[in-house]
């Protein structure tokens, strides 16, 4: 079993934000593999399908960003996995807009969904795919960017990213970290 989980915010109001990149993402890989992603399980939305003989479970916690850990606990004990059967796709600020960076590990950069998601875990390592969004402006909240929609040039590429961001997330499952890390790591 592995465990895809996209962070975002609940709601019509954070539908189009930055901040739901990751939700955008999960909805992709829906699409793709034919999924509907609405049973209501341990506080999150889950759809599964199977991927070279394994249970692929797809998630988007219902929980509010800095609350995802719950979900993401839950739904690990659940369906039986480990962190290690964990993938978790979010937006990034420290990454320029479109970048794809996947990680095994790391600390939380400031990102309350993964800050969350750590506490939940203690800490245990998880596979992470960022996906970038840019710095805000000079004088701009990063907070308040985060929960803006995409301005109309992002929205223009947004679409190429999020086929991107699903095929990288499909390679590390069919492929392993090291090869999606060698072919998504890089700049566009």
């Amino acid at each position: 079993m592995k465990l895809i989980v996209g962070l975002g915010n609940p709601g019509k109001r954070y539908e189009r934000t930055r901040h739901n990149l990751g939700f955008v993402v999960i909805d992709r890989l829906a699409n793709q593999q034919d999924v509907a992603v609405t049973k209501k399980l341990c506080g999150a939305l889950v759809g599964h399908w199977s991927f070279g003989g394994e249970k692929i479970v797809l998630a988007k916690p219902q929980t509010f960003m800095n609350r995802s850990g719950a979900a993401v606990d839950d739904l690990l004990r659940t369906f039986g996995g480990s962190t290690e059967d964990l993938v978790v796709v979010h937006d990034d600020l420290d990454l320029s807009f479109g970048r794809i960076r996947i990680r095994a590990n790391g600390s939380a950069a400031g990102h309350r969904g993964i800050l969350s998601i750590l506490e939940s875990l203690a800490g245990a390592p998880f596979y992470r795919v960022r996906v970038g969004i840019g710095r805000p402006p000079e004088g701009t909240d990063a907070v308040d960017y985060v929960l803006e929609p995409f301005s109309g040039e992002e929205t223009s590429e947004l679409s190429e990213i999020v086929d991107r961001t699903a095929d990288s997330v499909v390679c590390l499952l069919g492929n392993g970290p090291r090869r999606a890390m060698e072919l998504y790591n890089r700049t566009r």
